[in-house]
């Protein structure tokens, strides 16, 4: 009686308040505009509205004077991936299952565009990095239910600048947004723009590069506030700012050497986990209003819906807030509702599992202790030691014990129960990830993931030391890179990582023997990845080694038939070796989907001609013709193809044509077109 009566309390409570701030938010008269701002990287104590003295972020503390803060907010997962699916959707990792960039976002989620456009909204997002570009392979189906998805992102061409290949500076994402929202149709609008920059390698333009010399991720920091600055001007300036919903986060922070690791991904301390969070509601309702209780990114998004006016989809696992900023909350023993202090925070990471193979790291949080589990676990009591500095998992195992169970109990009754989707088999994908760092298994071993791996925390001088060496390869320091990557393999010897990345930095340089012993070493250590496999070849066919490159595509594609890239190598191998047939197959099978492909098209017109076809030798090369009509390569082939014909006076006219191509032009390619690569269209 007494539960049903408290319970009954607090659902008209909730009731009143959603009710209020949804008046509040529909006073103008139209649905609020709805603008998320996710800040890639950022720790909530470079935060000026979250007490830092720093002064790095004038333009957000201004907002946030305006708006409710909440002073202890945490991420589920320190990685990219799995926290923006977690925002997006208001589930938990173990729910939507996006571990990292190459797993999809399954379409029966809730997710917070397809929600919004359902509701009349229209939709647009501007994200900061390749690793959340869905026409790259990565970040497949967060564009779902957006009318604009600004990617397009690319791999660097040789000399080519990674902030404007893989990722873009923050100023540049907001002119893109703000190119948007002048021309936006009628309506309320929901917009994402993320920004890229605070991660690693800190390195921000001018002045704030100079201004933050001894502090360069402050520069980032700074440079990020600077740009959204220029956003928050012109919704102030065009009427928009007043009548919206701004809500700014982060997807999770940055270590800089906290308990040892330098970036994040393998461990759950605050210096990852704890975020900025604010809600700037219309009207500057509830302005200043500051929320000292636990909540997590998990609850951003029901509290968006519920704040205006949209029923809340049963799977979402996140609770609204609406409730907490209420003028007059009630106590946490009003059956303690989801915002309360009490109530528990998960948070989880796979990234050493995926990346090395070593044991998956899961936290709770509860209002005195953080529990870590991990092979060896943690246990710390957080009001007297707030930096986690003593572990009392050995001295307080009761309590160990306790939410141990508690944490096996939370993620039972949260996680999605059917197959979990797994990553695509796309080493296309990977090579986009490489550029900026990442790597992981296709598919991560099992045993690991259940806590059978090693513990992050032997392991995390191992972490730092790959992330220096991939900051290295971006920066094109190779021989650098190359030294890191030698003292990482003498003390990890059977990790396949470092190897592959070996190849990858001995192939820059062009030396081949070299990179082909480290790749084949990767694919020894790692035998069922399809990416090792497709770097191997790669490299064998930079050294021109087309027999030995053969079988390693041919693994590629009987594990992921749908590689056109991986078609490509494999036409030019089997061209190169005098498997007609075969590389006739290739070719055909390359065309069905890329019929302007120029390099196929030359080699399918010359392995006709070679097997004897001269007359179906003729169709490709002229389409090759076509498409690169200053190249003398396909008029070279017709010359033997009309000859044998027997058209004589075409023969004599691609003489003279390839005689005023190879005067005025850039001469002949040789034996095959882009031998050691697929070709651009």
């Amino acid at each position: 009686m007494l539960r049903d009566k408290i319970l009954k309390v607090s659902l008209i409570r909730q009731l009143v308040c959603a009710v209020c701030l949804t008046a509040g938010a529909l006073a103008a008269g139209a649905p609020p505009n709805i603008v998320l701002i996710t800040v890639d990287t950022t720790r909530a104590d470079r935060m000026g509205f979250l007490g830092s003295q720093r002064g790095l972020t004038p333009n957000l503390d201004a907002v946030a004077s305006r708006s409710v803060v909440f002073t202890h907010a945490y991420s589920q997962a320190p990685f990219t991936a799995p926290s923006h699916a977690t925002i997006l959707t208001g589930t938990y990792p173990q729910f939507h299952q996006v571990q990292d960039f190459q797993v999809p976002l399954s379409s029966d989620l809730p997710f917070a565009p397809a929600i919004l456009k359902a509701n009349g909204y229209h939709t647009a997002a501007f994200v900061g990095s390749i690793v959340l570009d869905p026409s790259q392979g990565l970040g497949v189906g967060l564009d779902r239910g957006f009318d604009f998805y600004d990617g397009g992102y690319h791999l660097p061409a040789p000399g080519e600048d990674h902030y404007t290949s893989t990722d873009r500076r923050a100023t540049v994402v907001v002119e893109h947004a703000l190119t948007w929202l002048s021309k936006r149709p009628a309506g309320p609008f929901f917009i994402w723009v993320h920004l890229y920059d605070p991660h690693y390698p800190y390195e921000a333009p001018e002045p704030f590069e100079s201004r933050y010399k001894s502090e360069p991720y402050d520069g980032e920091i700074a440079y990020s506030d600077f740009a959204l600055g220029k956003l928050f001007s012109y919704l102030r300036a065009n009427g928009l700012f007043e009548n919206s919903v701004i809500a700014m986060m982060s997807d999770h922070g940055e270590s800089l050497g906290d308990h040892g690791e330098r970036f994040h991904g393998f461990f759950l301390y605050d210096a990852t986990i704890h975020v900025p969070l604010l809600l700037k509601l219309p009207q500057d309702h509830l302005a200043g209003k500051r929320i000292e209780n636990h909540v997590g990114l998990v609850d951003v998004l029901p509290t968006i819906l519920q704040t205006v006016g949209i029923e809340v989809p049963k799977e979402i696992q996140g609770e609204s807030l609406v409730d907490l900023m209420s003028p007059d909350p009630p106590s946490a023993g009003e059956n303690a509702p989801a915002y309360s202090s009490v109530r528990p925070l998960y948070a989880e990471t796979e990234y050493g599992v995926r990346a090395y193979g070593w044991s998956a790291v899961r936290s709770l949080r509860t209002d005195k202790y953080l529990f870590v589990e991990a092979p060896r676990r943690e246990l710390y009591d957080l009001a007297a030691d707030p930096k986690a500095e003593h572990d009392l998992s050995t001295t307080s195992k009761a309590v160990a014990d306790t939410l141990q169970r508690q944490l096996d109990s939370f993620r039972q009754k949260t996680s999605k129960t059917g197959e979990a989707p797994s990553s695509a088999n796309d080493p296309e994908a990977q090579e986009k990830l490489a550029a900026l760092g990442y790597m992981a298994r296709n598919v991560p071993p099992p045993d690991a993931a259940m806590g059978l791996g090693a513990d992050p925390k032997d392991k995390i001088e191992i972490g730092n030391m790959m992330g220096q060496a991939n900051f290295l390869l971006e920066s094109q320091r190779i021989e650098e890179a190359i030294l890191v990557l030698q003292q990482v393999i003498a003390k990890e010897p059977n990790m396949w990582i470092p190897y592959a990345k070996l190849g990858g930095a001995e192939t820059e340089l062009k030396n081949y023997p070299e990179a082909i012993k480290a790749r084949r070493k990767a694919v020894e250590l790692d035998p069922d990845s399809v990416d090792a496999h497709y770097e191997l070849g790669k490299v064998l066919m930079a050294a021109q080694d087309y027999e030995a490159a053969v079988p390693e595509f041919e693994q590629v594609l009987a594990k992921m038939p749908g590689s056109l890239k991986s078609h490509i190598f494999l036409e030019i191998a089997y061209a190169r070796t005098n498997r007609l047939p075969q590389a006739i197959k290739e070719c055909e099978t390359v065309l069905a989907s890329l019929p302007e492909q120029y390099g196929t098209n030359l080699i399918l017109g010359r392995v006709l001609m070679r097997s004897g076809d001269a007359a179906g030798a003729v169709p490709p090369l002229l389409k090759a013709a076509s498409l690169r009509p200053h190249s003398p390569d396909p008029h070279v082939t017709l010359i033997d193809v009309y000859t044998k014909l027997g058209r004589n006076e075409d023969a004599e006219r691609e003489r003279n044509l390839v005689k005023s191509l190879t005067e005025n032009g850039p001469g002949l390619s040789g034996p095959e077109p882009n031998e050691t690569g697929p070709s651009e269209p």
